[in-house]
């Protein structure tokens, strides 16, 4: 096994942080996706800002943006990052809401863990506020798009024909 496969494990096997003091900071970006699929009926009256419990797209950007600077509370090994700029948009599609979160920073560590909690965070907002008018809806396709930086350098999921 490369030490690299180990990096979370102390020579005993306990859990740590990875080291990341000798890296130089450089910029770096994630783009996560995720999809909310519901009824039609639902989308339309997340459209036409029609849910009960209010605009469900704006406290959702919000959450998103609140959840990707609290990344490193919520996962044991992430390091706290000093983001420099969140963006989480919408797209509605017939039965879905599809949340994307891009995240960026000039750091020794990347964003993926930031972009990903912001995207789900938002996603699960958008559950919470439209619950009451549809349950059968269903979080999906949780995935990171796209990052860049770093030493493994740029990174894009390729594109699928289905």
């Amino acid at each position: 096994m490369s030490d690299r496969s180990l990096a979370h494990l102390d020579p005993l096997g306990g859990a740590r942080v990875v080291d990341v003091t000798p890296r130089e900071p450089t910029h770096r970006r994630a783009l996560a996706r995720c999809r909310v699929a519901m009824l039609p009926e639902t989308t339309t009256l997340v459209a036409n800002n029609a849910i009960t419990k209010g605009d469900v797209l704006a406290a959702a950007r919000i959450a998103g943006i609140q959840a990707a600077k609290r990344t490193a509370e919520l996962i044991p090994m992430c390091h706290p990052v000093l983001v420099g700029s969140i963006a989480v948009n919408f797209f509605i599609g017939d039965d879905y809401v599809e949340v994307e979160a891009q995240v960026e920073t000039v750091d020794r560590t990347g964003v993926e863990m930031e972009a990903m909690t912001a995207c789900t965070t938002a996603a699960l907002t958008v559950y919470d506020m439209c619950k009451s008018s549809d349950r059968t809806m269903t979080i999906e396709h949780v995935a990171l798009w796209e990052k860049s930086g770093g030493r493994s350098g740029p990174w894009r999921r390729p594109e699928t024909s289905s």
